[in-house]
């Protein structure tokens, strides 16, 4: 099931943010989240804020269909208007992420992405994106998306093995995300992800390695991977509690992304964050890039979660319950929190440290500068980024980069 939601102070009813946090607003990038929470069926794995038509009957009716969830959605993107105020920015970046957004019908996507451009316009340059499940769109939705001014889309690929989807509960056969990449390709997006899980229980190094040649192979200009993590509360969890399927190695993990980098890097994909590779600058994922520089977005949608100007909050989880709150006229919000200085200090360091470029010496206390000259002689951190100001993990250190950051930070 879902995750829960943080502890934070109450969020005010009408979603007004601090003067602090739209202060230097024009001077910061901003970009939309578009969370659409249904899935057909969930996966064994998944903690993500989604939901079944099973596990959404009887909870909320109207208020929880997905029929006319872009109309809601848009009430928010409407909010959004209002608590910005006259914030001159276009949206830098639109991405709709779920859940399952290609359940929708691409004129419902489009009508989500039409309320962002009519409320703050998109920047000429805009990145927008969808996640897509590849049994869930065919050439003529793609062309669609397409058409309603998306250019750039993430498929969830998994594995190339059918034994492996299996564990994961993936509804998709083997071949069908390499066939979408075609199909993507054909109706003009440039810009094509493919998103991998290793250490599926089950999963053989030759399987992965076969996952690897087979993203490769489709042509995207992005793929991402990343290590299975088994969530409390899931499917998976039960059935490793219950002896099932073995709890994923830590030591596999590590063998696993190797093998990722290697091979991609091998292909022409150069890394640019623990977890992405891209064939050139252009195709990284500037939405993600955002995130991880502590830009501003707004999240729309349950569960969805935004920042501004070091103010974070997050909406309530239940579409129902996100639904009335809307049609109330009250913001979504379940609760916020005001970054102190330390806190962002912190959260440069934890975000940036994951980036090709890493994160600038001076944000390191005495004691972290201490523990980063001990990285860089013990091969964690890049030498020549050091002596340039910067901390910046080597391919050794990417392995150990949650361990490090605990101790830069």
């Amino acid at each position: 099931m879902p995750s829960a939601l943080p502890d934070g102070e109450p969020m005010p009813a009408d979603g007004a943010l601090p003067a602090s946090a739209l202060a230097g607003a024009a001077e910061r990038p901003l970009a939309f989240y578009l969370h659409v929470p249904y899935c057909a069926t969930r996966c064994g794995y998944c903690d993500f804020n989604t939901y079944t038509a099973a596990e959404l009957r009887g909870s909320g009716g109207v208020l929880a269909s997905r029929d006319d969830y872009a109309e809601v959605l848009t009430e928010e993107i409407r909010l959004a208007r209002k608590v910005l105020g006259d914030d001159p920015r276009q949206a830098a970046t639109v991405f709709v992420g779920g859940g399952t957004p290609t359940l929708l019908p691409p004129a419902a996507l489009g009508a989500m992405l039409d309320a962002v451009r009519q409320e703050f316009g998109l920047a000429p340059d805009a990145e927008v994106t969808t996640e897509a499940n590849p049994d869930s769109v065919d050439p003529a939705s793609l062309a669609a998306l397409r058409e309603a001014g998306f250019n750039r889309i993430s498929f969830g690929m998994q594995s190339a093995r059918r034994h492996v989807l299996a564990v994961l509960e993936r509804t998709h056969t083997p071949g069908r995300p390499e066939a979408c990449v075609a199909e993507a390709r054909a109706a003009g997006f440039e810009h094509v992800n493919l998103d991998l899980i290793y250490g599926t229980p089950g999963e053989t190094d030759d399987d992965w390695r076969a996952s690897l040649d087979a993203a490769v192979a489709a042509g995207p200009d992005h793929v991402s991977a990343y290590s299975l993590i088994v969530e409390d509360g899931t499917r998976l969890a039960a059935r490793v509690r219950r002896g099932e399927v073995p709890m994923p190695d830590d030591d596999v993990h590590a063998d696993r992304y190797l093998i990722a980098d290697e091979t991609l890097s091998a292909a022409g994909f150069g890394w640019y964050e623990i977890s992405n590779w891209a064939t050139s600058a252009a195709a990284r994922c500037r939405h993600n890039e955002l995130y991880w520089t502590g830009a501003d977005w707004w999240g729309a949608g349950p569960g969805a979660h935004s920042h501004v100007g070091g103010v974070r909050w997050w909406n309530v989880k239940h579409p129902g319950a996100y639904a009335a709150a809307l049609a109330d006229g009250r913001s979504p919000g379940a609760g916020r929190e005001v970054l102190t200085a330390e806190d962002r200090r912190v959260e440069r360091i934890l975000l940036e440290l994951r980036l090709v470029d890493g994160c600038p010496l001076s944000l390191l206390t005495a004691d972290g500068l201490a523990a980063a000259r001990r990285a860089v002689a013990d091969g964690l951190l890049a030498e020549p980024a050091f002596a340039a100001g910067r901390a910046a993990l080597t391919r050794r250190g990417r392995l150990l980069a949650d361990a490090l950051t605990r101790d830069l930070t």
